[in-house]
């Protein structure tokens, strides 16, 4: 079957579809690579991986080019789900005999309601799908393929669970920077604190910390890590670098990069060959040996999780990490000369006021190159959705407006959601109106004439946004939730 494999459009600057780690519209614009289908794509002869967000393409033009296909495999979020039924219903008016298929952890974790949600969804896949889906597009029956759940004489079937792909299988799976080269912009791409142009993939799968709020481990990678021999990484990035001259680093996108030391030394030995700059997702536990390998084989940038300045919030989201470790792990970073991204979320289990202060100072402490403050979200399918939903502590069920704006819908005893926003905004004034840190932005724009643009256009975007976004979030907090999300399904294998 001729098929189209889908990041569909949505919302404008919104990055929560394929392969993003978060939910919403964010205050600059980013978009990350649908990696997940760039395997499919790269499996099945005649196909097509459409990006629709960063490539501009309107609901009206996806419709269209899906007409010339037999089979569409859709990659929906949370957010963008209704916005995805939509869509689907208008590709199966153009054409009644196209195949749809929706992937992703928001149909992964309640499989029931959402194939009960719309006719249009011919099938779902639960977790990793790139071999369901092609074994379909091969013509196998729908009744022979695991993983996958559909109707059937007016009830819902759900196969048997596949195992996760190890090591020989991920190593078998194409080169997913061959299907970009074939169908993808690689500038249309941007994230603020990578370079641009970038370029992402995936080393390993999964990630074994225990993280409550972190989708990706919970539903689609799974906390199994399996990881690509390093032979066939090294062997991609040296291809890819050769491939995009235009390419001024190069990410790897894994839930984790840095979890054992031997694989990343080895890893950079490699890479240090190859010659590229190179940015990875990573938690406080290298040591400085580790960091200088990385540094030395061309490491530029690291994006970690510190999540709060309270230890006892950390261990209430089971983060595996201490304040202590990630002091250390700062100090190391900057004496190799790896810079890092921190990423710090308002809103888990225990805030308060103080504990906000608390975070907001120890931000400041660990003084990172940049940060990211996101509202806690309780995705459907983690340990968080459960515990708040048990807790009595959704104050909505809906995480974003129609425009995909964050909410926040989680609220605690003694610290309301008008203050957690409050919060975020405070955050980020603390952290980047120092004068030390608004000199350091400066002088790296002076130096750089391509940042300096790119940087006021951020500059302009995030103030501008910034006060959108109180705005748009209260008025969520006192209207009907316009984009929500349920309790995963208590039936079939995907409950678990």
């Amino acid at each position: 079957m001729k098929t189209l494999l889908l990041n569909p459009p949505s919302f404008e600057n919104f990055d929560g579809g394929a392969s993003s780690r978060w939910p919403a519209t964010r205050e600059i614009e980013s978009y990350w690579y649908p990696v997940w289908l760039a395997y499919p794509a790269g499996m099945l002869p005649g196909s097509r991986l459409l990006d629709a967000g960063p490539h501009k393409i309107t609901p009206a033009e996806t419709v269209r080019i899906a007409a010339g296909y037999d089979f569409v495999v859709l990659f929906t979020s949370t957010v963008g789900f209704n916005s995805d039924l939509r869509l689907a219903r208008e590709m199966k008016a153009a054409k009644p005999d196209l195949k749809i298929c929706f992937v992703g952890p928001h149909v992964q974790t309640q499989p029931d309601r959402s194939l009960n949600q719309s006719a249009d969804i011919d099938f779902i896949v639960r977790g990793e799908f790139e071999l369901a889906v092609v074994a379909f597009a091969e013509g196998h029956p729908l009744e022979s393929i695991e993983n996958v759940s559909y109707r059937k004489n007016g009830r819902i079937v759900h196969n048997n669970e596949r195992d996760k792909l190890h090591t020989e299988e991920l190593d078998a799976l194409p080169f997913v920077t061959e299907v970009y080269k074939r169908d993808l912009t690689i500038e249309k791409y941007t994230v603020p604190f990578l370079m641009h142009p970038f370029v992402s993939f995936y080393t390993s799968r999964g990630c074994p910390a225990l993280c409550t709020f972190c989708m990706w481990p919970q539903t689609l990678s799974g906390h199994a890590w399996r990881v690509r021999s390093n032979d066939n990484v090294a062997r991609e990035l040296a291809q890819a670098y050769k491939m995009f001259p235009q390419a001024k680093e190069f990410y790897f996108d894994d839930d984790t990069f840095n979890i054992r030391k031997d694989r990343v030394i080895d890893l950079c030995k490699r890479f240090a060959k190859i010659g590229c700059r190179w940015s990875a997702n990573a938690r406080v536990h290298s040591d400085y040996e580790t960091l200088k390998a990385m540094s030395d084989g061309g490491g530029r940038l690291l994006i970690v999780g510190f999540e709060s300045g309270d230890a006892q919030i950390l261990k209430n989201v089971k983060k595996g990490a201490t304040l202590e470790m990630a002091r250390t792990f700062m100090k190391n970073c900057k004496k190799v000369g790896i810079r890092v991204h921190g990423d710090f979320i308002i809103g888990l289990p225990g805030e308060t006021k103080e504990t906000i202060a608390k975070t907001i100072e120890f931000a400041k402490e660990l003084d990172c190159e940049t940060i990211q403050v996101s509202l806690a979200h309780a995705m459907p399918g983690t340990e968080l959705y459960t515990f708040a939903d048990q807790n009595g502590f959704l104050a909505t069920e809906a995480l974003a407006d129609a425009g995909g704006h964050q909410l926040p819908h989680l609220q605690y005893p003694g610290i309301s959601r008008d203050e957690m926003l409050d919060g975020v905004n405070r955050f980020y004034d603390d952290y980047y109106f120092r004068p030390r840190v608004a000199w350091r932005i400066v002088r790296e724009a002076l130096w750089d004439s391509s940042e300096r643009k790119r940087l006021y256009d951020e500059a302009v975007s995030f103030l501008k946004l910034r006060r959108e976004r109180v705005k748009i979030a209260r008025q969520g907090m006192t209207k009907k939730p316009l984009v929500a999300v349920a309790a995963p399904s208590s039936s079939g294998p995907a409950a678990d």
